[in-house]
């Protein structure tokens, strides 16, 4: 589980495809902390460790997190942002999340407003995958608070250290990023679903 609070930026260093799966090598400067079969958000994707050496480190993502999220689009000398997974007994700064990507979004709009800036995506939705206005939503792994809330879009500010310290300098109109709903709304939206269809 994590939190949703990005503890930097890795940059990919390799890729190598091996039948559905894509290996991941990233530079990272908490490479040398981590331990083989350890979890690490990367873009708020959950992926287990598998090498390290010296500040690098490599992932695996298998064919069905290719096609929920944009790990599938990463070049050589992209920025991802990264997470290790919370300790039980840590602090909760940002909100509950599982690193369980649970669709894609498209950047639609990007504005500046007095030193923040304002992202708006839009994504496909469906009776599961809903935004309320100031509820969570984590967005490359990044806990923010929803605003601007519509039927399949929302918008979310983003402080200038949050520009600087994670992949959001990188986004522009037509970037492709990884949503993971609010797992409690998830779980109310299901509920909902069944007892009306009874």
């Amino acid at each position: 589980m994590f939190s949703g609070i990005v503890e930097t930026t890795a940059r990919v260093v390799d890729l190598k495809k091996e039948e559905g799966n894509l290996h991941i090598t990233l530079s990272c400067p908490f490479a040398d902390e981590l331990k083989i079969d350890q979890s690490v958000a990367h873009n708020g994707v959950c992926l287990t460790v598998i090498a390290i050496q010296g500040d690098c480190y490599t992932v695996t993502a298998i064919s069905e997190t290719l096609l929920k999220s944009n790990l599938g689009e990463l070049s050589i000398g992209d920025e991802i942002n990264v997470e290790r997974s919370m300790r039980a007994d840590g602090m909760l700064d940002g909100h509950i999340v599982q690193g369980h990507v649970d669709t894609t979004a498209t950047c639609t709009q990007v504005r500046e407003a007095d030193g923040s800036h304002y992202y708006r995506f839009e994504y496909e939705a469906n009776d599961e995958q809903i935004t309320v206005e100031k509820g969570s939503v984590t967005v490359n792994g990044v806990s923010l608070t929803v605003c601007n809330s519509r039927d399949n879009s929302f918008e979310v500010a983003i402080i200038p250290y949050t520009y600087e310290h994670t992949n959001f300098h990188n986004f522009r109109i037509g970037t492709r990023v990884n949503l993971e709903f609010d797992i409690l709304g998830k779980y109310i939206a299901k509920l909902l679903k069944i007892y009306l269809n009874k």
